[in-house]
């Protein structure tokens, strides 16, 4: 009765164990989407007041605007399409390590485009405008040849397997097709056979002699001591 008490409390506390390790599973899985969600939402108002500020503005603020958009929008590009593709090729998980490297200048570009707008010297920052053109068309350069180098090999790699495939296919249809006329040639090689044993007629049957006795008499063999001399009074 103890023995059984204890498995049933050993049992209820796994169960109550497995129940606690999946809800805080459940809840930081919720947690992170929610991150994720609030992030992407972020980003989209963010892109969409820079996209109007750069289409709505003059001068160094939509300058500074369109910097930014162009910044976002490339590495953005070249961090989804290095994540999508390292999934299915490893060999991009080191394009993926340089673009980290490149996403540190990126964001640091960023983050003093984004304090400049709010920089009340004008002055200063048309200054520096020209060199921080400079600086993005690098960053955004890199990023585009990061991005269409992936895509370049993930579509080689794609007509590769389909060329591959596509010669695999073309055998098997050959294959396929030889398979297809044999069972119908081999029918009919046995059809013309059966026929021509049917209409060959069967040769008659000779009759067999019959075997002789298993143990026939042995014929009498007389000696020469056997016969009988005839008497010289029986000559007359």
């Amino acid at each position: 009765m103890e023995a059984a008490l204890i498995i049933f409390a050993l049992m209820l506390l796994a169960v109550v164990g497995l129940g606690a390790y999946l809800t805080v599973k459940a809840v930081g899985a919720a947690k992170r989407g929610v991150e994720r969600t609030v992030a992407q939402a972020r980003r989209s108002v963010e892109d969409t007041t820079l996209r109007a500020k750069s289409f709505g503005q003059v001068g160094v603020a939509g300058a500074l605007a369109q910097l930014r958009l162009d910044l976002r929008t490339s590495m953005r590009a070249t961090q989804q399409a290095l994540a999508q593709g390292a999934q299915a090729d490893a060999s991009l998980r080191e394009s993926l390590g340089l673009f980290e490297r490149l996403s540190a200048h990126g964001h640091e570009l960023d983050g003093e485009l984004k304090r400049l707008e709010q920089e009340p010297d004008r002055q200063r920052t048309t200054e520096l405008l020209p060199d921080l053109r400079e600086r993005a068309a690098k960053i955004i350069q890199a990023a585009d040849s990061l991005r269409w180098a992936a895509r370049d090999r993930a579509r080689r790699f794609a007509e590769d397997d389909l060329s591959l495939l596509s010669d695999q296919i073309e055998m098997e249809s050959g294959a396929l097709r030889d398979w297809s006329r044999e069972p119908v040639d081999d029918l009919a090689a046995a059809a013309a056979e059966w026929d021509a044993s049917q209409s060959t007629p069967s040769p008659e049957p000779t009759p067999t002699p019959r075997p002789a006795a298993l143990n026939p008499p042995a014929p009498t063999v007389q000696y020469p001591w056997q016969q009988k001399t005839p008497r010289p009074e029986s000559a007359g």
